[in-house]
């Protein structure tokens, strides 16, 4: 009846203004990802530091966004998922100045830090709120724009290493980094102009104000009165919907979580770690440094192979948004993961072969741009949209945003270990060696998904929960598929 009631349905265009404002976030994370690929060789010959500085200077926004990814949860159970992301771009904000103006390497980390902290909040709270806010036949589509946004700015930052590069080594990396201020500003301007999730204006007994929120954001008054009706029920039963509550009493039944909460869990946490675990996002900080070990010397045809693996990317991923309500999360998830196994098994044997010869054959090196640029196309298509829609949209009203912030906080601990540690591993075993071991990652996590993750395509919020509640492991997943 459900799901007869939802369709046909078409993308409500106030959602998706909200669901892109909201997402417009996550371009900050993804800028830096791309400009730090470009900017770290500048800052390693303005600076002087070593390969082990390079590590944590890269992977120390990742580790301390992980507190901004904590703390996220619970502040956005407190003063709404609006001002949190004003919040994330504020933060953001500041840490962009100061590695803007940083004079030296412990400046410049100090910088990093605080933009970490604003990237946790915003990757935490961009998907649960576009979740809360959107239809549940466009969803996906909604939900998945965080990594859309996250491969622009990556896009845009592969952009700015290659305009910038010429400039001096002491001014270019600074103006690389500083700029991140200026979409910032934009973005914390336009979140003013969203409103308030619905479901977090139930749980604050703000029924009138979360009705008008579901009139602009669904097709007809009867959608939107039933979506109101499921809300409340599901906020009555998780005891919400009374008034001053402020997220008190989650961390207790996430520490100590009932059954079905429990498999929530470990589908969660499960997604995010291997979504990290894959080392998509080493790869795409370091693919210069693993260029440079393939044979290409030039400054300028590093920063095209890094413009051209964005460009992947930011296909693949667009791909995958406009596919992931109509083929639901399973498949593309599964195709991804899988297809990332072979790829990254590739780059290993074209960086064993290039690592053993003096001289570089041509047919190596092109082997391995295409095997990169396939490995992050297949992230695009399965566990870069997918884990943040997944994660933020199968807790229980209730807990969604601190469950949600403790599965992100996952995310970003594995981000951050595996991007402080690339470099060092890479040096004891070759880059070969450690593509092999994350191929071998990316192969247990298609089994793990095949075997714990039910579809959720088409679902309500409050629908999705009861995937969870009967089943007694996770062999039911490949039923829930069907």
């Amino acid at each position: 009846m459900e799901n007869s009631r939802r369709r046909p349905t078409r993308l409500n265009k106030y959602a998706l203004q909200c669901a892109i404002l909201a997402s417009a976030n996550s371009m900050l994370l993804g800028y830096d990802i791309g400009v730090m690929s470009g900017a770290a060789l500048f800052i390693k010959e303005n600076l002087g530091i070593s390969s082990v500085q390079e590590e944590i200077l890269v992977g120390s926004l990742n580790v301390f966004s992980l507190f901004g990814s904590l703390a996220a949860g619970k502040t956005s159970d407190w003063i709404g998922r609006r001002y949190t992301i004003i919040l994330a771009a504020a933060t953001f904000l500041v840490g962009a100045i100061l590695m803007g103006l940083a004079p030296s390497f412990a400046f410049l980390v100090a910088g990093r830090i605080v933009a970490g902290v604003g990237v946790g909040y915003s990757l935490m709270i961009a998907p649960v709120y576009t979740a809360e806010v959107s239809p549940a036949l466009t969803r996906g589509f909604l939900t998945s724009l965080p990594e859309v946004f996250i491969n622009v700015g990556i896009l845009i930052g592969y952009v700015s290493n290659y305009s910038l590069g010429g400039l001096s080594p002491r001014y270019n990396w600074r103006l690389m980094l500083g700029l991140a201020g200026v979409p910032a500003v934009a973005i914390a301007a336009g979140v003013l102009a969203m409103p308030e999730s619905p479901r977090w204006l139930v749980m604050k007994g703000r029924m009138a104000d979360a009705k008008n929120v579901l009139l602009k954001t669904s097709e007809t008054e009867e959608e939107a009165e039933a979506r109101l009706t499921e809300i409340s029920a599901a906020a009555a039963s998780g005891g919400g919907g009374g008034g001053p509550w402020r997220g008190e009493g989650v961390w207790k039944e996430l520490l100590c979580p009932s059954p079905p909460l429990r498999r929530i869990l470990v589908a969660a946490i499960g997604i995010n770690f291997f979504m990290q675990a894959s080392g998509n996002d080493a790869v795409v900080y370091y693919t210069p440094e693993v260029f440079k070990a393939a044979g290409i010397r030039s400054r300028k045809g590093l920063a095209g192979v890094t413009v051209l693996m964005g460009i992947a990317k930011t296909f693949f991923v667009l791909v995958s948004a406009l596919f992931l309500d109509q083929y639901g999360r399973r498949p593309l998830l599964l195709l991804g993961t899988a297809g990332m196994a072979v790829s990254l098994a590739g780059l290993g044997l074209g960086s064993r072969f290039l690592g053993r010869r003096r001289r570089k054959p041509a047919w190596a090196i092109a082997l391995c741009v295409l095997t990169v640029c396939a490995d992050v196309s297949f992230f695009s298509i399965g566990l870069g949209p997918i884990t943040w829609v997944y994660s933020s949209e199968i807790f229980p009203m209730r807990v969604r945003a601190q469950g949600t912030s403790l599965a992100v906080s996952v995310n970003r601990l594995v981000s951050g270990a595996v991007s402080m540690s690339f470099l060092s591993i890479s040096e004891k075993i070759t880059f070969g060696g450690t593509f092999f071991v994350l191929s071998g990652m990316m192969a247990a996590a298609t089994i793990f998904f095949y075997l714990m993750l039910p579809e959720t395509r088409g679902k309500s919020l409050e629908e999705i929960s009861e995937l969870f509640d009967n089943r007694s492991s996770g062999k039911t997943a490949t039923a829930e598929a069907d």
